[in-house]
């Protein structure tokens, strides 16, 4: 499994998953580049993506959806607030109604994305930060934790595609 490590934090507010791989810093940066092979991972395997929208330049926005085993349709969206390929990605991400619009912009999370040669691998770290304590509880008792690594354990397979 490519994810090595994940921790909450509660008093830095984060959640930082670390994930390694058999490939380039390039060819991983594409798996948060090209919408077709983000949603191929962005969510659970039995919950997986769908972008309707993403542009992906500072300040660009992303709208989503994920489908669940029942069909039932969780939506978010993302405004990237950073990009240095293809070694940096930042965005603010959080739910999304039926219109694929932001529920509440002040619940959002902070995602930064830093890919980086390792050792002849590529090391993958992804830190959401959160608002409050609240919200990362709230966060991880959706499932958020368990829900990142089985997402990002189904990279390998888009590496070697």
């Amino acid at each position: 499994m490519p994810v090595i490590s994940s921790t909450k934090d509660v008093d830095t507010l984060t959640m930082t998953f670390v994930a390694e791989f058999e490939a380039t810093v390039e060819k991983v940066w594409e798996v948060w580049a090209d919408p077709r092979k983000l949603e191929r991972w962005w969510g659970p395997p039995t919950w997986p993506a769908t972008f309707e929208r993403y542009e992906f330049e500072p300040g660009g926005q992303a709208r989503y959806y994920m489908t669940g085993p029942d069909g039932t349709k969780a939506r978010g969206w993302w405004t990237i607030t950073a990009i240095e390929a293809p070694h940096r990605l930042e965005f603010d991400d959080g739910f999304a109604d039926e219109n694929s619009e932001p529920v509440d912009p002040k619940d959002a999370t902070h995602g930064t994305v830093t890919i980086e040669a390792a050792g002849g691998r590529t090391r993958m770290t992804t830190v959401s930060t959160f608002t409050s304590a609240e919200q990362l509880e709230r966060m991880a008792e959706m499932g958020m934790e368990e829900g990142m690594r089985e997402a990002q354990s189904q990279i390998d397979k888009l590496l070697t595609a």
